[in-house]
Formats: C-alpha cells, structure tokens, sequence
C-alpha cells in the first residue's frame, strides 16, 4: 500500500470506546478504539490502536487486570472508583495515560475531531530486506475538538449516541471525514542508543527527535449498509500484517499478537475470516486450515491438508519471511514498574497543556478521585504530584474543596 506515490487501499474502520459497554454513552470519558483494516494485494492489514499515542500498561500480563478495573465490580456490577483508582495508583506507569484521560482529550467531540495513533512501535522492512523502527499517527483533518466534562455529561443523558450520529451524518451529507498518517522513524542505530526503552508502551519519542512524515491520507466516504454485518462481526488482530510491516520487541504489542485472534474464534467462530469484512478479497487464500463451524466457503476443495504435500497444496511463500531480529541475555520474568514512570508525564502538564487545561485536568481527576476510598485517593494524588508537584497540589486542593462542600450537604 505504501509503494507508490497515489496508491489507494480500500478500508474499514471501527471506532469505539473502551471500558463501556455496546449502547453506553459515546461521550463517556475512556479511550477512544481507532481500528483500522487495509485491504491489500497481499492480504489485510489491521492496525488496531487508540486516540491516543501511549497507554496506561507496558507489561501484557497486567492487561487482563487493567480491563476488569474499567468495568463493573463483580459484587455490585456498578463502576467502581476504588477498583479503577486502586489499580492505577500501584501500577504509577499508568499516570501518564491516566493524565491524557483526564483532560480534554478525554472527551473528544465526536469520532471526526480526534487524532489515531498504531501507539506501539513497528519495523518497516523494504526490499532489501532493511528495516526501521516506525511509530504510526493518524492527524486528523477536520482539526482536534473536545468536550468539556459538562458537555459531555448533558450529551450522555440527551444524545448517547452523538459520535455515531455525527459520523453517520457526515458521510451521508457527504462531508467526508480524513485524517493524514505520518511515521516516526528511528534506526536499529538509535534504538539502541536510546535514552528509554523505545519499546515502552507508556512513552512516547518526541517529535523534535523524530519528526513526523506524511505518507498518506484516508477518508471515510461509505457509511455500512448494515451495521451488524459490517462493523459489528468485522474482526481486528495486530498479528495481521503483510509483507513489508512486522512487529517489534514492544512486549504489550506481542502479548496482543496472540490475544486478539483467540477473543475473534471465541466471539465470531473458528472461521471468522470467512465472514464477507474479515476476508482479504483482493487476494487468494490457500493454507491448510480446513473445516469447522461456519465454514462458507469452497473448504479449498480437494486440496491436501498437510504440509509438504506432492499434489496441488500451496507452497510455502519463502520471499515474505519475517526480517530476524537478535537478542542476548537472560529470558526471564521482569518487573518494569520502575521504569520512569513521571518525567514525560511531567512534560505533558508543563509544555503541552495551557493554564486552563491544566486547571480542567486537575477538575476532572479531583471529581472523580474523590470517590474513592482516602487510603487510596492519597497514593493517587501522590503519584500525580511525582510527574509535577503543582498537579498534585491543585488536585488536593480541589479534593479538599469537594469533601468541605460535601459535609456542608
């Protein structure tokens, strides 16, 4: 798709939020899904990231945990404040996502006026076998829109479904949204010369170091004709790549290699590629997985099932072998909470945020902290104050406010 200059691709994407259930709020503040599916010659690249371009973990053995904290409490089956903020306040490398959610970010106005990032670092690999480092970003087009938490809740209780609704009637009016994609690139050189590990899910490379270039554009001008079969049964793993793309050692980005495909046999089916929007259409399939339920095909026919063969089985495509990668040292488990876990917050608080969006941040994260338990609240507010002590001053002194105002009540 990326091999010359006004090359188009067809593809399908699926925004969503994360913690919330199907028919929750669209403006519920959560990380927004950006998953994206590239029909290609050689099969279909899925690129499954978020709006934004860090997330709250960097070990996947933690990522199981972390999902039930943004759920419902097994005893209640109510959102709990104790079970999100008590698992975010022992993780402390999860302050710096925990702050992007909490600003305005948090509360993006609508699908069309927010960024997407891959977030994990991949290998681009040319012809020659040499490859890079690569961060993906999507910009988008119609320029970054966000609601302010009382905008957001009005929106909840009046139109729970705004994002959906604004997206669907844009395209319909034929007001197509776009976003541009850009890379980060950085050599097997630097990365390991690096001053952090590049791999981290939680930081980001900073874009005066590696700057972003343009290598693309996408516009989303076909609404599903319905949506259950097109966007609810449509199916995203990151161990979807094509010739040319590869992942990287980022250990969150191998843990999703296997976890997405087994939640797909799991939701959809065995054949889950067989349904019409997970089939690589511009291209054949021929392998040796055959049978199962739902099989709707041809089931290859007569062809062998087994590897090697002497008959008419598909031979082994030795041209797209992934690029190796070599490591030294000792493999065993390997605790990375310590990892610097507030310096990049810190910058963000600082350089990035305006004097008002700081004092929003500090609003919605006091608004929400308050409800949980004290023990709790304090090693919250401790952690923000580690990334900047004026961020975690300001959130106790709205904490305190709301629980003067409370026994006021």
């Amino acid at each position: 798709m990326f091999s010359e200059v006004g090359k188009k691709t067809p593809m399908a994407i699926r925004f969503s939020t994360v913690g919330g259930e199907s028919g929750s709020a669209d403006t519920a503040r959560d990380p927004r899904g950006f998953a994206m599916k590239f029909y290609t010659e050689q099969g279909n690249w899925d690129l499954v990231g978020n709006n934004t371009p860090i997330f709250f973990i960097r070990d996947p053995v933690l990522f199981p945990s972390f999902i039930h904290t943004q759920k419902r409490n097994p005893v209640t089956h109510l959102k709990d404040p104790d079970m999100f903020w008590d698992f975010i306040s022992l993780r402390p490398e999860t302050t710096h996502q925990t702050t992007f959610l909490f600003t305005d970010r948090g509360t993006p106005d609508g699908f069309r006026h927010m960024n997407g990032y891959g977030s994990h670092t991949y290998k681009l690999v040319n012809k020659d076998n040499a490859a890079v480092y690569v961060k993906f970003h999507f910009k988008t087009d119609q320029g970054i829109k966000n609601l302010t938490t009382e905008q957001a809740e009005a929106l909840a209780s009046s139109d729970p479904d705004y994002s959906i609704r604004d997206l669907r009637n844009a395209i319909a009016a034929g007001t197509f949204p776009s976003w541009t994609m850009y890379i980060q690139v950085m050599t097997y050189e630097e990365a390991e010369k690096f001053k952090f590990n590049p791999f981290d899910l939680t930081k980001v490379w900073s874009q005066k170091e590696y700057p972003l270039k343009p290598v693309g554009r996408f516009t989303l001008n076909r609404n599903p004709s319905n949506y259950f079969i097109e966007i609810e049964q449509i199916a995203f793993a990151p161990s979807h790549m094509v010739p040319g793309i590869e992942p990287s050692p980022d250990k969150m980005l191998q843990g999703r290699l296997f976890a997405y495909a087994d939640t797909h046999r799991h939701r959809l089916g065995p054949n889950f590629l067989q349904i019409p929007v997970n089939c690589p259409y511009r291209t054949t399939v021929a392998n040796y997985q055959r049978d199962g339920p739902m099989c709707v095909g041809d089931n290859q026919g007569g062809a062998p099932n087994y590897f090697p063969n002497s008959f008419s089985g598909p031979s082994d495509c030795s041209q797209f072998k992934e690029r190796p990668d070599t490591f030294t040292g000792d493999v065993e488990r390997y605790n990375s909470a310590d990892e610097d876990n507030f310096t990049q917050t810190g910058d963000f608080y600082r350089n990035v945020l305006t004097e008002p969006e700081r004092a929003r941040l500090a609003d919605n994260i006091a608004g929400h902290v308050i409800n949980a338990q004290e023990f709790i609240r304090q090693r919250a507010i401790s952690n923000f104050a580690k990334a900047d002590p004026a961020l975690g001053q300001a959130i106790q002194e709205r904490v305190n406010k709301l629980k003067a105002t409370n026994a006021r009540l």
